[in-house]
């Protein structure tokens, strides 16, 4: 064998022996060809990855939450207005949303202002169609918040965040009836901002009121989704939809979820609510705003419910209370939060202001009425 064909073997077998050698480390995945890719495609695989997770996870939370989501509705009847005389029709129509917060004792949380009405009969209508009848319903009468008993009826109860722990920039998810129909509407966005304040309600109805301690959202919240959850990428629930802004795009609002738990616990232990009540509707004055008016920051009195402990003591609309118990008032002490730890029958010291006169007078606390 000549030298140039013994060259040409060995040459052959090396080839051999390295093909032999990619062939197996291809296929214990210890070789990797991504050098022959272009340099952005790996940035772009990842973040198609990462759009695919936050996509993946709203729609888990969407799957376990709306079975908990209740549409809460009105029958109406309509007139043929051809035909007078022909017997009315009825239809159910959506006017807001609710949630179960016990599924024990078939606790619903909603907006106060979606079922205000004393004098109209409300249904309450789940996901698969279910018709639930209502046993009873209680209003607050100082947030815009109500809890509307049924049926428990195999209901799923929706976990209770920590409001308290909220960041601004984490992930808010809105579930309800926004186009009037009984089958969800979900939209997502972030928390924009805490502590907000808003006027909430019904200016036609004539239940217009200032809500204070808000959570802002730029998940769309619209009238349908009023008293419907607004969770957390976890599925709990973080606050109750409550608002929108009429003029502003992309903002909304709820109550705090803490602010509701005292309230869903002790109507499951007690079958009803024991509450403290000053009886005032009123607007905060900040520093900014009470020096720009000459008058000192506190609440502003818009109005006073009759026969209250407010109206008792002698305050009147226009007034501004600057303490409580010696606490002055303001964004981070607020009248509603002051009364809210106090008991019925006691007492408190306020300090208040009118035309540029101070006095201090007592007001005894009664039991909010079921308004």
């Amino acid at each position: 064998m000549n030298d140039r064909l013994r060259r040409l073997i060995i040459v052959l077998v090396i080839i051999g022996l390295t093909a032999f050698g990619v062939q197996k480390l291809s296929e214990q995945g210890k070789l990797n060809f991504n050098f022959f890719k272009a340099p952005g495609t790996q940035i772009q695989n990842n973040e198609t990855r990462t759009v695919v997770e936050e996509e993946n996870a709203i729609i888990a939370v969407v799957d376990q939450t709306s079975p908990s989501v209740v549409a809460i509705g009105v029958t109406q009847r309509l007139v043929n207005p051809f035909n007078p005389l022909a017997l009315p029709r009825t239809q159910q129509a959506t006017i807001g949303t609710g949630f179960v917060a016990s599924s024990e004792k078939g606790v619903i949380v909603t907006n106060r202002h979606v079922v205000s009405d004393t004098n109209t009969t409300y249904s309450v209508v789940t996901k698969d169609g279910t018709k639930l009848d209502i046993k009873s319903i209680y209003r607050d009468p100082t947030l815009d918040l109500a809890i509307v008993q049924v049926d428990p009826n195999n209901l799923k109860a929706l976990e209770l965040g920590d409001s308290q722990k909220l960041r601004v920039g984490q992930t808010a998810i809105a579930i309800g009836n926004a186009l009037g129909r009984l089958d969800n509407t979900v939209t997502s966005g972030i928390v924009s901002g805490l502590g907000r304040s808003v006027s909430a309600g019904d200016p036609f109805s004539g239940t217009l009121e200032t809500l204070d301690d808000l959570i802002q959202t730029d998940a769309a919240i619209n009238p349908g989704n009023s008293g419907g959850p607004l969770l957390n990428s976890a599925g709990q629930v973080i606050g109750v939809n409550v608002a929108t802004t009429e003029g502003a795009q992309n903002i909304g609002f709820a109550i705090p979820i803490n602010k509701v738990k005292n309230i869903v616990d002790e109507f499951v232990r007690t079958g009803k609510i024991s509450r403290p009540f000053l009886g005032i509707r009123y607007t905060l004055v900040t520093q900014d705003v009470g020096i720009l008016n000459k008058v000192p920051q506190g609440a502003y009195v818009q109005e006073i419910v009759d026969g209250s402990p407010a109206q008792k003591a002698g305050i009147n609309p226009g007034d501004i209370i600057t303490k409580i118990d010696g606490a002055d008032i303001n964004a981070q002490n607020q009248v509603s939060e002051i009364i809210q730890k106090k008991k019925v029958g006691d007492s408190v010291s306020l300090e208040v202001w009118t035309d540029g006169n101070t006095k201090t007078i007592e007001a005894a606390l009664q039991e909010a009425p079921n308004q």
